[in-house]
């Protein structure tokens, strides 16, 4: 059997666990820079806010119907989803940390188990230990424990949260509640295809023949056909090592000075080295993007990308960030306000296990001074230690103006019990 752990609400509910006064009330979360709304809780679905609607044009809506208005607070989401997942851990060792809110669970050797209280101790333990609620999943297969996910998130009073679908019976039932839009791996252009079918519910798609999907899609929609079936084809993700790292960030406000630019990306390439060195590998190439706010229609626009190859494989901090600020420099155009930069680093391979350069190397001592910086920043946090051309105080500039504390990993945020 798989399961779906997935938190109610995740980003509106980490904010009530610590300010309790928030619950039963209409609450979002904006994107980096304020921009737009990222995440709603219930409430505020029921208002009619929609996803992604831009703050600035929402400001009357937010206080017409006193809609709780948060900054992305990521060291407190991140922490918060960190603890949820080392709990989930302790029930099953096969767990696949889906996103930040939800992760697949595999229970093998638990014939003998009660899965229905199984269930509903995971989620007992996650809102004693966290503060935060969930909805739990299961079902033969990975596909249709995201369905009983759903039919427990839905019918919370009905299902007391946990779902499992265990039955022939109750598989047919959910497929056939469940629209075709609303399946797990079922995107926009997918669906508009099967619409044109008449494919409308989960149940009609599970009745097209083998042969057809195959012939009209990929292996992929087929393996989600089979899934729905209760035919398990689509197996817990293993951690695999990324093939491309990017830190890609808008600014805080324009840019239109070289200094500022050149200190955004220096860091970017920071934390791609970082990436790096947190996964074992090393990179052949660089690539650095500048773009101007393609919204402001009415001012000059200037989008630019270029890459660098370099001789040797490196997943030091110096080198990347002394080829990014290089080309950077490089594409600048003066009298462009520019709004967003990028720094993704690519043809990755193992740092220890890798083609060496007889006449071109690493200097030998990037090596340990990479390791105590990290070690540093890990023990201390908060980047303690940064390259000479970085902003000494913040590490993402962005405009958080209604940022809550960080209530778990900052000790002068930590709540004060009087």
């Amino acid at each position: 059997m798989y399961a779906l752990v997935d938190c109610n609400n995740f980003y509106a509910s980490c904010e009530r666990v610590f300010n309790p006064s928030l619950r039963n009330k209409p609450v979002a979360i904006l994107s980096n820079n304020d921009g737009c709304v990222i995440a709603r809780s219930d409430e505020a679905k029921v208002l009619g806010l929609p996803m992604g609607a831009p703050a600035f044009k929402y400001e009357v809506f937010f206080k017409a119907h006193n809609i709780q208005v948060f900054s992305s607070n990521y060291p407190l989401y991140g922490d918060m989803s960190s603890r949820v997942m080392n709990i989930l851990k302790q029930f099953t060792p096969d767990v696949e940390i889906y996103s930040i809110d939800e992760a697949f669970l595999q229970f093998k050797g638990f014939d003998t188990y009660n899965l229905k209280d199984y269930g509903t101790q995971i989620r007992q333990r996650i809102l004693k230990w966290t503060g935060l609620p969930t909805s739990v999943g299961m079902a033969p297969t990975k596909a249709l424990s995201k369905v009983a996910n759903k039919i427990a998130r839905k019918f919370p009073d009905e299902t007391k949260g946990v779902y499992i679908i265990d039955s022939e019976a109750k598989r047919i039932k959910a497929l056939k509640w469940l629209k075709i839009e609303d399946v797990w791996g079922i995107g926009r252009a997918l669906h508009k295809r099967l619409k044109e079918k008449q494919i409308h519910t989960a149940y009609q798609f599970t009745q097209l023949s083998d042969d057809w999907v195959r012939k009209n899609f990929s292996i992929v929609e087929w393996r989600l056909k089979k899934d729905l079936e209760g035919i398990p084809t689509l197996q817990l993700d293993e951690v695999a090592s990324k093939k491309a790292i990017a830190t890609t960030r808008s600014f805080e406000y324009t840019y239109s000075d070289i200094d500022n630019i050149k200190e955004r990306v220096s860091t970017f390439a920071t934390s791609c080295a970082e990436k790096l060195r947190k996964q074992q590998s090393s990179c052949y190439m660089v690539l650095v993007t500048l773009s101007s706010d393609r919204h402001k229609k009415d001012l000059p626009q200037h989008r630019i990308s270029k890459i660098i190859n370099l001789p040797y494989p490196t997943d030091s901090s110096l080198i990347i960030s002394n080829e990014a600020v290089k080309a950077v420099a490089s594409m600048f155009k003066k009298d462009i306000k520019y709004k967003r930069a990028g720094v993704v680093v690519m043809g990755l391979v193992p740092t220890h296990n890798h083609q060496l350069n007889l006449f071109l190397h690493e200097n030998p001592k990037h090596k340990p001074l990479m390791s105590v910086i990290d070690k540093l920043n890990i023990k201390y946090g908060d980047y303690k230690l940064k390259l000479a051309n970085q902003d000494l105080k913040r590490t993402w500039k962005m405009r958080q103006e209604r940022l809550s504390p960080r209530y778990t990993t900052h000790i002068n945020d930590i709540l004060k019990v009087k």
